[in-house]
């Protein structure tokens, strides 16, 4: 593998590319990691592009502006011109634009949802991990972003979204409950997995990513690294 980073035109941001080595272009993964604009969480990032990498994806992270540069709409542009640069040079990547994809957990879900509903927008799938989608928390975060339910649309590509009911930073009631219901009133393809067990902030669940993030695991809640994989088949 090859690791890249690759600046974009948004200041105070820049793209890593995960980049695998394959004998015909692979479906990507456009990573959004959260942390409340206050760092890029490791456990988001990086363990995640690896672990889509394991799995037959070219995989990136958008690192978008965070700390004393925290502002949303930079990090919404972040995003869009990651997606730019990814197809202006898919060749050169190896990565499939037709099965280009974008995740994100957290904040940065709400980035990727923001992205999932412009007008062609160049993400084919969304994945939305415990994700912010009202600005219930722009004080808690230091920025002010916007209610994303109001940017679904009937071209907005299927998604697939997977949290915790025991959230209390993005309650599911104030959160994804709205989301899909906008999603389902564009006829959006959507599956939704709200599980029993984890919380907030545990990006994969598993091992891999507690060891980066206190510890924080649940075997229950892992599973939708997996759920995710196999919805994704039902796309092709």
């Amino acid at each position: 593998m090859d690791i890249q980073n690759v600046s974009l035109f948004q200041s105070f941001s820049s793209l890593d590319v995960y980049h695998s080595n394959s004998d015909k272009p692979l479906p990507g993964i456009v990573i959004i990691p959260g942390g409340s604009y206050n760092r890029i969480m490791e456990r988001d990032s990086e363990r995640v592009a690896i672990t889509f990498a394991s799995h037959a994806f070219q995989a990136f992270v958008v690192r978008y502006p965070v700390v004393e540069h925290k502002d949303y709409q930079a990090a919404k542009s972040a995003v869009a011109q990651a997606f730019d640069h990814i197809v202006a040079h898919a060749d050169e990547l190896n990565v499939d634009p037709n099965r280009l994809g974008i995740i994100g957990f957290s904040a940065g879900g709400q980035l990727a949802a923001a992205y999932s509903n412009i007008a062609h927008t160049k993400a084919k799938f969304v994945g939305l991990g415990y994700p912010v989608i009202k600005p219930t928390i722009d004080d808690r975060m230091g920025v002010s972003t916007e209610d994303v339910t109001q940017l679904v649309n009937d071209n907005t590509p299927a998604t697939f979204i997977w949290g915790s009911f025991n959230d209390q930073v993005t309650p599911f009631n104030d959160h994804i409950l709205p989301y899909v219901q906008a999603l389902r009133s564009h006829d959006v393809p959507v599956e939704l997995h709200e599980f029993s067990t984890g919380n907030h902030g545990l990006a994969l669940a598993n091992k891999y990513t507690g060891i980066v993030n206190n510890d924080r695991t649940d075997e229950h809640m892992s599973e939708w690294f997996n759920l995710f994989l196999n919805w994704l088949k039902t796309l092709d």
